[in-house]
This record gives C-alpha cells, sequence and structure tokens, in this order.
C-alpha cells in the first residue's frame, strides 16, 4: 500500500512539474514575442523615409555618327510657378537646369554654330531673353549653378529663338536625337519654351 501511495506520489508531481514549465515556456514565448515586435516597430519608426527630390538628376544621349554624346543635368519642374522672368531671370547666365551646372560631353570634336568645338566635357550655360537666347559651352563644368561661372572659360557662345510649344513640359527636359549618319540635335524645352542647334561630326 505505501508503495502505491509512494508512486501516486511520485506522479502527480512529475505532472504538476510538466505543467508548470509548460506554463512557463510558453509565457517565455509569448514575452520573446512582444519584445520581437517591438523591437521591429522600434527599428521601422528610426528609418527614415526618403525625400523625393524635386529636381531628380536625369540624362541625354545619343549616338551621332561614332561620337556618343551624353547631357547630364538635374530637371525642375514647374509646379505652378512662373518661370520666364520669374524663376529664371531674364538676360542672366543660368545652369539650364538645377543644383550642378549641367554638362555635356563630346568623346570626339564636333562643329557648332559654325565653330569647332574640340572633344571633351563643358559647362552647358545658356541667357534666357525675352525673344532671343545665348547658348553657351564653358570650359568648367564642375560647380554649382552658375556660381563659379566665369566668360572668359567660353568656348562657344551663339544666339538662337526660342520656340513655342503648344503642350506644357512640366520637367525640364534635354534631348539629343541623331538627324543623318553624322548631324545631329540637341534641344531644351521647358514650360511651354523650346530651344534647339544642330551638332555635326568634324
Amino acid at each position: 500500500m505505501k508503495y502505491l501511495v509512494y508512486t501516486f506520489l511520485i506522479s502527480t508531481s512529475l505532472v504538476l512539474a510538466s505543467c508548470s514549465g509548460t506554463s512557463t515556456n510558453e509565457e517565455k514565448s509569448n514575452t520573446n514575442e512582444h519584445q520581437m515586435e517591438e523591437h521591429q516597430h522600434e527599428v521601422t519608426a528610426d528609418v527614415p523615409t526618403k525625400k523625393k527630390s524635386a529636381s531628380p538628376k536625369k540624362e541625354a544621349m545619343a549616338m551621332v555618327g561614332s561620337n556618343h554624346i551624353h547631357i547630364e543635368y538635374s530637371s525642375p519642374s514647374v509646379r505652378g510657378r512662373v518661370i520666364w522672368g520669374g524663376l529664371v531671370a531674364y538676360d542672366k547666365v543660368w545652369s539650364t537646369g538645377a543644383h550642378k551646372a549641367t554638362s555635356i560631353n563630346f568623346p570626339e570634336g564636333v562643329v557648332i554654330n559654325d565653330t569647332d568645338v574640340p572633344a571633351g566635357k563643358y559647362g552647358f550655360f545658356t541667357i534666357p531673353g525675352e525673344k532671343v537666347w545665348t547658348v553657351i559651352l564653358n570650359k568648367n563644368w564642375d560647380m554649382h549653378l552658375a556660381d563659379d561661372y566665369q566668360e572668359t572659360e567660353d568656348v562657344l557662345r551663339f544666339e538662337v529663338t526660342p520656340q513655342k510649344i503648344d503642350t506644357i513640359q512640366e520637367a525640364l527636359e534635354y534631348k539629343v536625337e541623331s538627324l543623318s549618319d553624322n548631324t545631329g540635335r540637341i534641344s531644351v524645352s521647358w514650360e511651354y519654351l523650346k530651344i534647339s542647334f544642330e551638332v555635326i561630326n568634324k
């Protein structure tokens, strides 16, 4: 009889211990899951949301014969603003883009407006006017806007007449187009205006 009682007590103790262990494990598991959720929430809260640039970097390029003409620029948008004579002043040198100065690269020499332009990378600037624009290629392409622009570094200056376009060009856009084996066209469009000029391989 004592043996049976002893066996019963041992069995009861084991069952209670097992239940207690299961409860403890479940509590630990629930605690760990809760802590993990809190940690994930904290990590998510600490990660900053990257703000989209109002003037994203863009590129325009094309092969004109064997010459790979490549333009790098930042593209601002109209966003309901007055552009010509407002955001962009008349009769002042403009980087014709935002942030860094626009650059244009000619791996091979070209002829623009009857002027020889050696192979190289140049800063592209304009001077917008109410009726006529001046297009500029400058030796210094690595600058913020036109902050360090110096006319003495100009390689080429010539005038173009802006064209009106019917549909608004919300974001400033450059294009390089191949017209023939050795001739291409570069254009800049923004708001309701567009300028363009031809480029000929030497």
